[in-house]
């Protein structure tokens, strides 16, 4: 029988704390009443995050689990939508392996879709900054704040927070989306939302609870640029329909229209 959730989590070298995330995730499915998968994506890791994520599958009572190797390291995106195709609920959660946004704040981001009020739904930091417990660094929040607002400049998207790494998706509309997606690096969220608006798909921003953990494989600097430069590349793909199919097939796959706003056509960008 097909499980009616399915949790995808990228890691990329790590070890050190895949044990504890994957512990405290597969405690939270074996307790809910309706089946659930567990996917872990090893993006091409170097130290023990595989063999780490198949001792902790050992010990799953009841969630399935799944782990897929990716090599060579191919980029968090890339991970992202491997894990994604792989799910096999009807919706699927991804979340960050830090665990930033705690799995417990999973139900305000799997409900609605089950309730049939969204398409997407994704956690967000800025919706309500009273739900932080440990802020990022000056620098690094600062980073993040411009990078939105390049953001909804570029895509006018209406959203504040598109990065937060904790995002839950109605496969049958959403899997058109993440298939035709291009982007393997950190701006891989902006490109699944961004198609995801074009094609009509109702997207919800929910605030939950978030905090800080060291070890960020995002660099301030460098990746801060790389993900400028994924926000470039989205706008030239979607001028030259390289998105059109999946809007197309999307479309065809929804029953229900946004209803926070009319989609977008590429030719307005």
């Amino acid at each position: 029988m097909n499980p009616s959730l399915s949790v995808v989590i990228p890691a990329y070298n790590e070890a050190s704390r895949l044990g504890k995330t994957l512990f405290t995730v597969l405690q939270y499915l074996d307790a809910i009443d309706d089946g659930a998968e567990l996917i872990v994506i090893d993006d091409g890791s170097t130290d023990a995050t595989a063999e780490i994520a198949e001792q902790c599958f050992a010990g799953a009572a009841r969630a399935s689990t799944q782990l897929i190797r990716v090599r060579p390291n191919r980029g968090k995106g890339y991970a992202v939508r491997t894990g994604l195709l792989a799910a096999r609920a009807p919706v699927a959660l991804f979340s960050d392996a830090d665990l930033s946004t705690p799995i417990t704040e999973a139900p305000k981001v799997i409900e609605p879709i089950r309730q049939g009020n969204t398409d997407i739904a994704f956690g967000s930091r800025a919706r309500d900054p009273s739900l932080i417990g440990v802020r990022q660094p000056w620098r690094r929040e600062q980073s993040g704040r411009i990078f939105n607002l390049i953001v909804r400049l570029a895509t006018r998207l209406p959203f504040q927070d598109t990065q937060c790494g904790f995002k839950a998706f109605r496969m049958i509309v959403c899997r058109p989306v993440i298939e035709a997606a291009l982007i393997d690096r950190f701006g891989f969220d902006v490109e699944l939302l961004y198609v995801a608006h074009l094609a009509g798909l109702r997207l919800v921003e929910q605030p939950v609870r978030w905090d800080h953990n060291d070890g960020s494989k995002v660099g301030l600097l460098r990746d801060s640029l790389r993900m400028l430069d994924d926000v470039r590349a989205i706008r030239r793909q979607a001028l030259r329909n390289c998105y059109q199919d999946a809007i197309d097939r999307s479309r065809a796959c929804s029953e229900l229209q946004p209803a926070y706003s009319q989609p977008l056509s590429a030719s307005t960008i």
